[in-house]
């Protein structure tokens, strides 16, 4: 892996040098953009619309359209906005984790120690685990201010992104049931028994990228010439007068798919 971000990380007035590495990778398949006619690779330039003419990436800068009129932003402005940030991610408060909404945690990092760091790591590690708290703290990375968590995992700590609140759009324009829908008892009931039946501990390595290899055995059928199997599928819209009923036999379905697994079991031991 290669680091994608190295600084401190400020805990009190214990400083922690560290380097950042992305804890997760695209599984999607990696897919090209052809001309139609001949199979040739699309290239997008980068083109001033004034001269039409293909700009290199040196004579690329940044601006800001304040007052109708551009104000260009050098590297050393985004530092300058911010210098400790760009080199420390400083803790600013600690929290339980239980405390923060799901929908704001965006992109994870590993934290890996320098050398000359690794005792101090260690002891935010255990005192993180110790108390079941997480660190909240700011830092700057590709010249972008981020919110971020410090929490243990496993023997590492990660440090995971955190949207800001702004980012973060509200339910007020979707068309949702009104406290006024009425769900029976009896409806309920068997709700809560099949997702009885379904519950299982949970297991990622259980769940594949099923699309992309689906995908991927679409890709191998037309490269041998052969027509790929199209498969159909039919989705039936459940009515609120037939909702018990569906249930029903969802429960049915889920008890022979549990007998199912269980002759097997059986017959494999």
């Amino acid at each position: 892996m290669r680091a994608i971000w190295s600084g401190t990380i400020g805990f009190g007035l214990v400083n922690i040098p560290i380097k950042l590495y992305s804890a997760v990778s695209e599984s999607r398949l990696d897919l090209d953009m052809l001309d139609k006619r001949d199979h040739a690779h699309i290239k997008f330039h980068r083109v001033n619309e004034n001269t039409g003419k293909e700009v290199p990436w040196e004579n690329i800068v940044k601006g800001y359209l304040y007052n109708d009129e551009y104000v260009i932003l050098e590297d050393e402005d985004f530092e300058q906005a911010a210098p400790k940030k760009s080199k420390m991610i400083e803790i600013e408060s600690f929290a339980d984790q239980g405390d923060i909404d799901d929908i704001y945690y965006d992109t994870p990092y590993f934290i890996e120690p320098e050398k000359s760091g690794a005792k101090a790591y260690e002891l935010l590690l255990q005192t993180l685990e110790k108390t079941g708290k997480v660190g909240l703290a700011r830092f700057v990375l590709r010249s972008t201010e981020h919110l971020a968590v410090l929490r243990p995992r496993e023997n590492h700590l990660l440090l995971q992104q955190l949207r800001f609140d702004e980012d973060v759009r509200k339910p007020d324009e979707l068309s949702l049931p009104d406290g006024a829908t009425k769900i029976g008892k009896k409806e309920l009931d068997m709700a809560i028994a099949l997702v009885k039946q379904y519950s299982a501990p949970f297991d990622i390595a259980q769940y594949k990228n099923e699309y992309r290899a689906e995908l991927l055995k679409i890709v191998k059928a037309k490269a041998s010439g052969k027509k790929p199997v199209v498969k159909k599928l039919k989705i039936v819209h459940t009515s609120s007068n037939d909702l018990l009923s569906q249930l029903k036999a969802s429960i049915g379905s889920a008890r022979n798919t549990s007998r199912g697994a269980t002759t097997t079991r059986k017959r494999a031991s």
